[in-house]
C-alpha cells in the first residue's frame, strides 16, 4: 500500500474538530457518503468562482484559501485545517468557490461528494455546525486584513508560522520562501528579510524547503495579538456549539 494511502487509512475523522462535535447518528449519517483522502502540497483543490463539487474535511492537512484579480496576484485570506471544512458554505448558496483552495500542508482529509452532503446538510445541527464555522472564518479573515494593513512584516510572518504549527500538528513542516511569500501577498526579498530576523532570534529553522518551529514562545512574542484574537474566535464558537449541542 503506497505511503499516502497508509497514512490516509489511520487517519480519525474525529481529529477534525467539527465532526468531533457531531452526535453519533449525525456522525454516522455523514460517514457512510464519505471517503478519506490523502492530498499533496501545493494541490489545487478548489477554483476561485467555480461550483463546488466536493466538500472537505481537513483531518491532517491544511488548506490555503486564495483571492486573486485579473492584474493582481494571488494572496491568501485565510487558512483552513482540521478546526473547520472547505467549500460547505459556497455550495449551500449554490455558489462558486470564494477562492482558490489549494493544499498548504499536505496529509488527509474526509471527502463528501455535493450531492450526498446537500442531504446531510437538512440535519439541524450540521446546519448549525457549518453557521458556526463561518462565522470564524469570516472573523479570521477580517482580521487577517486588517493585520496585513497595520503590522509589520515580521509580526504577519509570525502569526502565519503560528497558525500553520497549529494546524499542522508538526514542528516541521514543508514551506518555500517563494511560496510564503504568496501567502503573505509580499516580494520573496521582503519574506526572506521576516524570516531571517525570526531565525537569528532562534526562534525557527529553515532548511531546504523545511520550516522548524525551534521556539514556539519566542514565535509567539514576535507575533501580533491578531494571532490570540483568531485563537479565541475558534475556541469561543467551539465552546459554544457544545454547550448549545444536542
Amino acid at each position: 500500500m503506497p505511503k499516502q494511502t497508509q497514512q490516509a487509512a489511520i487517519a480519525d475523522p474525529k481529529t477534525n474538530h467539527l465532526l468531533a462535535q457531531l452526535d453519533d447518528d449525525d456522525y454516522e449519517a455523514l460517514m457512510r457518503e464519505a471517503k478519506i483522502v490523502s492530498l499533496k502540497f501545493g494541490r489545487r483543490m478548489i477554483r476561485q468562482d467555480e461550483p463546488i463539487e466536493a466538500v472537505y474535511f481537513p483531518i491532517t492537512c491544511m488548506f490555503s484559501l486564495l483571492v486573486s484579480s485579473e492584474d493582481k496576484p494571488q494572496m491568501e485570506m485565510a487558512t483552513i485545517g482540521n478546526e473547520g471544512v472547505v467549500g460547505a458554505w459556497e455550495m449551500s448558496q449554490t455558489r462558486g468557490s470564494m477562492g482558490l483552495n489549494i493544499i498548504q500542508i499536505p496529509g488527509a482529509a474526509l471527502r463528501i461528494d455535493a450531492i450526498a452532503f446537500r442531504k446531510i446538510m437538512s440535519r439541524l445541527a450540521v446546519q448549525k455546525l457549518l453557521n458556526a464555522h463561518l462565522y470564524a472564518l469570516v472573523r479570521q479573515i477580517m482580521y487577517g486584513a486588517a493585520c496585513n494593513r497595520l503590522h509589520s512584516m515580521e509580526e504577519r510572518c509570525a502569526r502565519w508560522l503560528l497558525m500553520t504549527h497549529d494546524r499542522a500538528g508538526l514542528d516541521v513542516f514543508p514551506i518555500t520562501q517563494e511560496f510564503l511569500s504568496h501567502m503573505l501577498g509580499v516580494r520573496r526579498a521582503t519574506v526572506n528579510v521576516a524570516t531571517g530576523m525570526l531565525k537569528k532570534a532562534g526562534f525557527i529553522r529553515y532548511v531546504r524547503g523545511k520550516l522548524t518551529i525551534v521556539d514556539r514562545p519566542g514565535l509567539e512574542s514576535a507575533s501580533c495579538d491578531c494571532y490570540q484574537k483568531i485563537v479565541k474566535v475558534y475556541a469561543s464558537v467551539q465552546n459554544g456549539f457544545g454547550k448549545q449541542g444536542h
